[in-house]
């Protein structure tokens, strides 16, 4: 096991941050996959995946779902199962994350597919840890982080009196995005995709080289074009 330390290897992270471009890229076709993950801790290194929600999506809208909970080798604590409401006994006959992580890479398709997370380096940092502990190489996908994203997009926000304007349920709440079932990676995967759509929406003024008409029209996939 890794130690927390300033020497432990930490995996590689691919971060989009061209946010001015990003309306370009997201009406283009990309395919992007708004992601969450549950864990028995906060350190990578030493703590281990739980549950993985993810929702495939495109200008065009929903593609696929994505949801496994996974056996951790150790006990869940018991104030995430509080909070979570993950049990050890709902976890006990779940595959573990080497026989997940494929399965979940299969379900982005390839390396082209972006990947959306709230603070993305957290959940990156648990994906690429279990890769690492399979000998494996991390994730090679690109990620955009809609904390930051939402912080570029809102500056504002920050000005207000109450604190964590930028938190996930936060902007939910503010933008009136239904939430089923919080720290549950499914849900909150759903929840981030509605709220990444909103952000670029209310980037548009903001973003570059970009024609605001390309959004009333169907974009053409390339999944859609191997039909013909």
């Amino acid at each position: 096991m890794l130690q927390n330390n300033s020497t432990a290897v930490k995996p590689k992270v691919y971060m989009f941050k061209d946010y001015e471009h990003l309306a370009k890229l997201f009406y283009s076709g990309a395919t992007f996959v708004a992601f969450d993950t549950e864990t028995t801790g906060l350190e990578c290194q030493n703590d281990y995946l739980t549950e993985i929600g993810a929702v495939k999506f495109n200008c065009n809208g929903e593609i696929a779902r994505y949801d496994q909970l996974i056996r951790p080798p150790v006990k869940i604590p018991p104030f995430l199962v509080e909070l979570t409401h993950i049990t050890n006994e709902m976890v006990e006959n779940c595959p573990v994350a080497s026989k997940v992580m494929p399965e979940f890479l299969s379900f982005l398709g390839d390396k082209e597919t972006i990947l959306v997370a709230h603070n993305a380096q957290f959940d990156l940092g648990f994906l690429n840890m279990e890769m690492m502990r399979m000998g494996l190489p991390s994730v090679p996908n690109t990620t955009i982080d809609s904390l930051p994203l939402a912080r570029w997009v809102y500056p504002e926000f920050k000005q207000e009196a109450e604190k964590g304007q930028y938190k996930l349920q936060t902007l939910a709440k503010r933008f009136n995005v239904e939430v089923l079932s919080a720290h549950r990676a499914d849900d909150d995967a759903r929840v981030l995709m509605e709220i990444f759509q909103r952000i670029l929406k209310d980037s548009i003024p903001k973003q570059k080289d970009f024609d605001p008409s390309v959004m009333e029209k169907p974009v053409q996939t390339a999944s859609q074009l191997e039909l013909f």
